[in-house]
């Protein structure tokens, strides 16, 4: 019984997860140590339209307590909005893909009003309202 409950609840789940952030090929880059990947998301998965970034960080330091009202994971995943605030989000599932290219350290990635900067030191990304955040494995910040 455990088991059929188990893959029913897969199967409910599967094909609804990453259903918000539906679309053909990603659009986004890793950086060179590949603990970081960010990709792109519009409604319609048209790319030149406005959307969100979402970037996770698989390796970190420290992570931050989880709250209360998040049954995921929390502290590895950021999301912004073109023109919104820049913030952590509860997330089940990641936006990590090996298949994405590689953004080199001293390169600028853009897209739909979001500008990211790898460096050595981490990731940069910020938004058309200079909201964003910077990524690294020692500290990540949201501003």
């Amino acid at each position: 019984m455990k088991a059929t409950r188990r893959l029913m609840l897969i199967s409910i789940l599967l094909p609804t997860m990453g259903a918000a952030h539906a679309q053909d090929s990603p659009i986004g880059f890793l950086t060179p140590s590949k603990n970081i990947a960010c990709q792109f998301f519009t409604d319609n998965g048209q790319a030149n339209d406005r959307g969100v970034l979402r970037c996770d960080i698989m390796n970190m330091d420290a992570r931050p307590r989880r709250p209360a009202d998040c049954d995921l994971d929390y502290g590895h995943a950021f999301e912004m909005s073109a023109k919104g605030a820049a913030g952590r989000i509860c997330a089940g599932d990641t936006v990590m893909d090996a298949s994405l290219p590689v953004l080199a350290y001293g390169e600028i990635w853009q897209r739909g009003g979001f500008t990211c900067r790898s460096e050595q030191t981490g990731l940069t990304c910020f938004n058309a309202m200079q909201r964003g955040f910077s990524l690294a494995r020692g500290k990540q910040e949201v501003f």
